[in-house]
């Protein structure tokens, strides 16, 4: 596994921060996931990074480290019909809060990758663009929420082989939409996203 720019280990030390990150914004199909991890503060590992920077097998490796080794961490998601319903941004959001409540030993201050956030249970936060390139915590999170929902869109993919989620897990590649435009759309597709060059209208 190749090395990384060293991440921060924390933004104030002697204070248990939570790192929180989501996964599959961008996706036509499929719910987007989100992780919540507190990492020790001791916690190194060179090869930390942003998940999208690493290869599925780094991911893979990097997550058994991240499980054994976090004091805390918990993966959650929001469907594709809350997505529909509150938009990405906030169904993301949503998501994080829901790691943040499994998390066994709460935080007393939140890092989040990103520009925008709500309040949770009265605890601080600091918004991070790009924080998964520079914070432990948030690239672990980025690591759990790709993880998780990438191994959720292969059950899937069992199900609707003809849309290839086992490969492009969701996102609007041109065999996605290709497969979209000849059979039509699945309970598990963001109606509310640009599904196809010319939105498709489909009964169910």
């Amino acid at each position: 596994m190749k090395q990384c720019n060293p991440l921060l280990a924390y933004l104030e030390a002697g204070r248990l921060e939570a790192g929180c990150d989501e996964a599959g914004r961008g996706c036509l199909a499929g719910p987007v996931f989100a992780a919540a991890v507190i990492l020790p503060e001791d916690f190194h590992c060179n090869e930390l990074n942003d998940s999208k920077q690493l290869s599925e097998k780094e991911r893979q490796e990097l997550r058994t480290i991240i499980e054994e080794n976090a004091l805390c961490f918990a993966v959650e998601s929001c469907s594709p019909q809350e997505i529909d319903e509150m938009n990405i941004l906030w169904a993301s959001v949503k998501a994080m809060h829901r790691a943040l409540i499994r998390l066994h030993t709460p935080p007393e201050h939140i890092l989040v990758d990103g520009n925008r956030f709500r309040p949770f249970s009265n605890i601080t936060h600091t918004c991070v663009v790009k924080g998964d390139a520079k914070y432990c915590s948030i690239a672990a999170a980025s690591i759990l929420a790709k993880t998780y929902r990438d191994e959720y869109m292969q059950q899937l993919h069992e199900t609707y082989p003809v849309y290839g989620w086992n490969r492009n897990k969701g996102y609007p590649t041109k065999v996605h939409r290709e497969a979209i435009a000849r059979y039509g759309i699945t309970p598990y597709h963001r109606k509310s996203f640009r599904l196809v060059e010319q939105q498709l209208t489909l009964d169910f």
